[in-house]
């Protein structure tokens, strides 16, 4: 005995695939979010929660400049004239605090990367800092 399926509204049928929809947007932007957290804690780009309360890096052109050059002069050979990563990772829109990057230039990374503390000082580090939030 089959059992007749009832009709469905077209207003529910709307709002059902309003719905669908909005679950798929979500379920997209979920996935998206985890993506990016697990290939910024691969990539060690860890978004440092005191980063709300730091004052951002000056930027102006100038400073913006003359971090280019020194980027050019100390770190282009590993992570590309254009930092889109050579042997060194992709700079491009690094979602970290400018205190960590300060830190990865001063401090490097054991067996990835060399310190800079001896070779750049405080003043340096700021106009690579504003280089790189320069690059988009």
């Amino acid at each position: 005995m089959e059992m007749p399926i009832p009709a469905v509204s077209p207003g529910r049928r709307r709002a059902l695939a309003i719905v669908a929809s909005l679950l798929a947007i979500g379920s997209a932007f979920g996935l998206s979010v985890g993506l990016r957290r697990a290939e910024a804690r691969s990539s060690r780009q860890q978004p440092t929660p005191e980063a709300w309360l730091e004052t951002p890096t000056p930027t102006s052109t100038a400073r913006v400049a003359q971090g280019r050059r020194l980027f050019l002069g100390s770190c282009a050979h590993c992570h590309g004239a254009d930092a889109a990563g050579d042997e060194g990772p992709d700079l491009h829109g690094a979602e970290v605090s400018d205190r960590y990057i300060a830190h990865i230039i001063t401090h490097g990374i054991k067996g990835e990367m060399p310190s800079f503390a001896k070779k750049l000082g405080s003043p340096d580090i700021a106009d690579l800092t504003a280089y790189l939030r320069s690059l988009e």
